[in-house]
């Protein structure tokens, strides 16, 4: 919490643009959209060469280093590429064709288990006893039909035979080589065309990277080189480093699946782990599709159930490795990409371009999330689709209270606190919170039921926090406070139920800080009713709460009702809202001995001492 990226807190300033959900933004979105379905055939081979080309990017500089020319260092590395290519297609093919032969041997497996799968499922037997009603049917009602044809047949016979069908016999004409070939080759045309094209658009690219690079920086506009390179090289970043790390992902995937697999004894396990790491380039699906392969063939192989059982524990049990262990900590810092938005971008491309868009989800995305991490008017891509938090803490909280979800509030306390301290969060998250609520009750927009809500939501988050402390024999305090000589202390709210949830904050760290005390909280009509006069007359120290105000006027005719009814207290203002310059001007507006105006909790919690017996001294800062 305490190094957050720049921005990450900073976008409740930011708003999304006016006019967002106009007609010609959604116009603009749907004739992009319509342009990139009508043209795929033609955008879908340069969006893979420029995937690619960002993959093979650094080992073009890596050979450029070695003093080896452009031209050079890309043809070694493309036919590197390319030759890779080959070898796994070569592989899978023999597979393939070993699998191919290998299949008639397990006929018998599958028969067994189909005969036998009607005993292993439950409610089985009812639906073998209806099938089979079902058939007997069926062959009644032919039988019936059969005799009803047969007496008709005879009722209308006329002593001559029925004349016999002629037998008509279709003969498929021969082909010739060349319609032969056409009917291999023309399938292929299109996938070969497409990888040619690719293979080219490649070479181009990493050939003329830097050229590209400044063509696209001048159409951005030359005044504004900075913020575009910036973008451009963002984007070049996270696409390499998801590419890259993926690949070896995949590969850490893909090997333990085959070995394993071939441990167990399914045929063809290479093949299988090959898939394995191929396939999870395809986001959430990508290891399912993979899985079942291996899957269906453990039901073909083993005429018992078990080898299904080890195929699925290990694909089970390898992708959770994967996905929780080695994935956080291979990818560091991730792509910027929320989980949601990868489902919903993996769903949207798939739909545009079919399994290439989804393919092609994730790189795609990250550039529009860039996009909208540089470009002020495409901001809302980041908002959407980023993984930062786009509320500042303090806003979070608040919303938690609104949405009277104290448990929520209680996580992200807790949250907090991994790496800083409660009072921090009280200070830097909890108070806020409750002043922007302050603000909205003061422009009308929060109902008084509100207040009480948010006071009720800060009341429940501390009774799970003292629980938690209680239940920790690690905790290092205790929140019970002692009773015997422990000095009286009460918090007082000064006008609404917000100050009574600041005091309560405050009791809630003075019991942490001074367990020995009797820290209390009581509602602001405690100035006001007589029902808590004998307690404001034994308090020793009262804390004074205020949130709903900055006037240190009204603060001093809070002072009056404090001081008739509690002569002898010692008496801390928190202005929780005032400005650290106007505190001098305030304390000489109260001007009340044995006063201390403060403007945090910890400052609060640090006037305590030990002896706060009443003092004649004029009122101060602490």
């Amino acid at each position: 919490m305490a190094d957050q990226p720049p921005g990450a807190y900073g976008r409740g300033a930011s708003q999304i643009p006016s006019g967002f959900f106009g007609v010609p933004i959604l116009l603009t979105v749907g004739l992009v959209v319509a342009f990139l379905y009508l043209a795929r055939d033609l955008i879908v081979p340069i969006a893979l060469a420029i995937l690619l080309s960002f993959l093979l990017a650094p080992a073009v500089r890596g050979l450029r280093r070695w003093h080896i020319g452009r031209v050079t260092a890309v043809s070694l590395t493309v036919l590197m590429a390319f030759l890779a290519m080959i070898g796994f297609t070569a592989v899978i093919l023999q597979e393939i064709s070993s699998l191919a032969q290998q299949l008639p041997e397990y006929r018998s497996n599958l028969e067994t288990k189909i005969r036998s799968l009607p005993g292993a499922v439950p409610g089985a037997g009812v639906l073998r006893r209806a099938t089979s009603m079902v058939q007997e049917l069926g062959r009644e009602l032919k039988q019936s039909e059969t005799e009803i044809s047969t007496s008709a047949g005879d009722r209308s016979a006329t002593g001559t035979s029925p004349a016999k069908p002629v037998p008509v016999a279709i003969q498929r004409p021969e082909f010739e080589p060349l319609q032969i070939v056409q009917s291999i080759v023309g399938p292929l045309l299109q996938p070969l065309a497409m990888a040619g094209l690719v293979i080219v658009f490649v070479v181009m690219i990493l050939l003329e990277r830097e050229d590209l690079r400044d063509r696209l920086l001048r159409l951005a506009g030359r005044g504004d080189l900075h913020r575009t390179t910036v973008a451009m090289d963002d984007a070049a970043r996270r696409i390499s480093r998801y590419l890259s790390r993926q690949l070896i992902v995949n590969a850490c995937c893909g090997l333990p699946i085959g070995f394993g697999l071939a441990v167990i004894g399914i045929p063809n396990a290479a093949l299988w782990g090959i898939f394995a790491a191929m396939l999870r380039f395809l986001p959430y699906l990508g290891i399912i599709i993979a899985a079942s392969f291996p899957v269906a063939l453990a039901v073909a192989v083993d005429p018992g159930w078990m080898l299904l059982v080890w195929v699925v524990l290990l694909f089970v049990g390898v992708e959770l490795v994967v996905a929780n262990l080695l994935e956080p900590w291979v990818y560091g810092a991730s792509t910027g990409l929320s989980s949601v938005a990868l489902i919903a971008a993996a769903t949207f491309w798939t739909w545009l371009w079919g399994p290439v868009g989804l393919l092609l989800s994730t790189p795609l995305t990250v550039c529009l999330v860039v996009l909208g991490r540089h470009v002020p008017q495409l901001e809302f891509l980041d908002v959407m689709l980023g993984n930062q938090p786009v509320l500042a803490p303090d806003e979070t909280f608040y919303q938690r209270l609104l949405a009277n979800d104290p448990e929520e509030a209680t996580e992200q306390s807790e949250e907090f606190m991994k790496e800083r301290s409660l009072g921090e969060f009280f200070d830097e998250v909890a108070i806020p919170a409750l002043v922007m609520a302050q603000i909205d009750s003061d422009d009308g927009a929060l109902l008084p039921e509100r207040r009480l809500m948010i006071k009720q939501g800060v009341q429940a988050m501390l009774e799970n926090l003292s629980d938690e402390a209680t239940a920790d024999p690690a905790s290092g305090h205790s929140t019970s406070p002692v009773i015997g000589g422990a000095p009286r202390i009460l918090c007082v709210a000064g006008r609404n139920e917000l100050d009574e949830a600041a005091a309560l904050l405050l009791v809630h760290s003075l019991r942490l800080e001074h367990p020995v005390t009797i820290a209390e909280a009581l509602p602001a009509e405690a100035l006001k009713s007589d029902r808590y006069h004998s307690s404001l007359e034994e308090a020793m120290v009262i804390y004074l709460s205020l949130i709903s105000t900055q006037s240190a006027v009204r603060a001093r005719y809070l002072m009056r009702r404090l001081q008739r009814r509690a002569a002898r207290a010692r008496v801390l203002v928190g202005f929780w809202r005032l400005d650290p310059g106007d505190l001098e001007a305030t304390v000489a507006t109260i001007d009340r001995p044995n006063t201390i105006v403060v403007t945090s909790l910890r400052e609060a919690t640090a006037s305590l001492v030990s002896d706060p017996t009443p003092e004649t001294v004029p009122a101060r800062v602490c």
